[in-house]
């Protein structure tokens, strides 16, 4: 019957007594299923990590940029990756760059969560948060 039809026989059911078969165009089901897929993944909603960086020698004004960005990122789903870098004697100032980036977070609001830990690799501080569910 497939023969005379010009179509494909799939196997729907192997397990079934007896098993189940379906007579269709092959390459059109799969088309079909492809285009389900891209659609599903086009509706997928991307969490993308933004990065901000900062200085140990960041002035206010910047610093309150960098928060209003850090802010826009989160309204819209993102997650902010915060990095200081720290180059020559700057390295030996730890605690201010840990100062700075505290203040930074603080001044984000109450509404965020800290989802990877301070880290320090060699003289870069980094820090990812997140917006609170």
């Amino acid at each position: 019957m497939a023969w005379e039809k010009e179509v494909d026989l799939v196997e729907v059911s192997p397990e079934a007594n007896p098993p189940v078969c379906k007579l269709i165009d092959f390459g059109k089901y799969r088309y079909q299923k492809e285009k389900e897929e891209r659609k599903q993944k086009a509706k997928q909603k991307r969490v993308e990590i933004k990065g901000i960086r900062l200085t140990l020698k960041i002035g206010k004004h910047d610093l309150e940029i960098r928060v209003n960005q850090a802010k826009k990122f989160l309204e819209q789903g993102h997650k902010v990756k915060v990095e200081m870098l720290l180059r020559g004697r700057e390295r030996a100032h730890l605690d201010l760059a840990s100062k700075i980036m505290v203040d930074f977070k603080n001044e984000l609001g109450e509404k965020i969560v800290t989802e990877q830990p301070f880290t320090r690799q060699g003289g870069r501080l980094s820090v990812l948060i997140a917006k609170r569910n």
